[in-house]
């Protein structure tokens, strides 16, 4: 069996290639380039202020560093990038208790009461497996006066509007890198109705903003981002159902997490068996980022779309099966 890791649309590579050659950063080009990608991220977000910048974590960073008090992030099944750069800007970070992963609307209400922060800081599917209650976290947070910031990189797309949805989100950040839902290799965006995060962060948006050529690629690869999301949740529906010990089965996700007793031999034996040109889709836990257990995380999401039909899965399955 041939696994091939993510890669972007032909139409997203010709795209970058074309604004390669044909940016004039001495002409209105380039400027072009970055209007139309941050104008299609706006109609895919409905934020109103989209910037582009050169990655996922120059967006949290640039989000980040327009808060002064508190901030919420999940106790696992977050971004290890949101306690690296709050530790970086030097920010006080406040672990919200989590069911692996998934934040309960009524804890969250519990810890905004008892530490009173700014911000809190999520991504749209706990460490990629389990998708959060967003509206519910957003509701909370607005009835409080929190910021909820929704690292939507997973998300993007979401056919259902439950995630990546500004209704739903005061700030939308998200990578734009491989292999992420939007993947065109770099890159990354920051979204809002609240232009005061853009006049905050206004340096830090304009050191780290993208070239045209990356803005290009987003321009072409956001037509895709719907039917990736759709094929990736679909493919770990398929994979979940198969296995007893599947973590949050009954919630959409793009990575399926399995218990496991030795995790290390478990995912050691699987790599050997599931190579993707030479690439891991393998995650051994307790991992802040995944889920803080014993387990093994099979990273559907990094799988190029021609390796989600059945006849792959079922052989997917096999293997898992048969190592587990």
């Amino acid at each position: 069996m041939e696994l091939y890791f993510k890669k972007s649309s032909i139409d997203a590579r010709r795209a970058m290639c074309e604004a390669a050659m044909q940016t004039d950063h001495a002409s209105n080009r380039g400027f072009n380039e970055i209007k139309h990608a941050q104008d299609k991220i706006s109609e895919i977000t409905g934020h109103e202020h989209v910037k582009i910048v050169n990655s996922g974590n120059s967006a949290i960073l640039a989000a980040m560093s327009s808060f002064k008090g508190k901030i919420l992030i999940p106790d696992q099944g977050g971004w290890s990038g949101f306690k690296n750069i709050a530790e970086f800007l030097g920010c006080e970070i406040i672990e919200v208790p989590t069911e692996l992963g998934v934040i309960n609307p009524k804890v969250l209400e519990d810890t905004i009461d008892k530490y009173k922060p700014e911000a809190l800081f999520i991504t749209s599917f706990a460490g990629y497996i389990a998708e959060q209650p967003v509206k519910e976290l957003f509701e909370c947070c607005d009835d409080n006066g929190v910021i909820l910031v929704e690292d939507a990189s997973g998300g993007v797309g979401d056919k259902e509007r439950k995630l990546s949805n500004g209704h739903h989100a005061h700030v939308i950040v998200a990578s734009t890198g491989s292999p992420k839902i939007i993947n065109v290799g770099n890159g990354g965006f920051i979204s809002t109705n609240d232009n005061e995060i853009f006049k905050k962060s206004k340096f830090i948006l304009k050191t780290l903003k993208a070239d045209p050529i990356t803005c290009a690629g987003i321009f072409t690869e956001v037509n895709n981002a719907s039917r990736i999301l759709s094929k990736t949740v679909e493919a770990c529906d398929f994979i979940k159902k198969e296995f007893k010990s599947s973590i949050h089965a009954d919630r959409r996700g793009i990575n399926v997490a399995l218990k496991v007793d030795e995790p290390k031999k478990v995912g050691y034996l699987l790599r050997q068996k599931l190579n993707v040109e030479g690439r891991s889709i393998i995650t051994v836990c307790p991992r802040y980022d995944r889920v803080i257990m014993k387990a093994v995380c099979i990273e559907i999401k990094n799988l190029d779309m021609q390796c989600m039909e059945n006849d792959t899965l079922k052989e997917i399955i096999q293997i898992i099966d048969d190592v587990i």
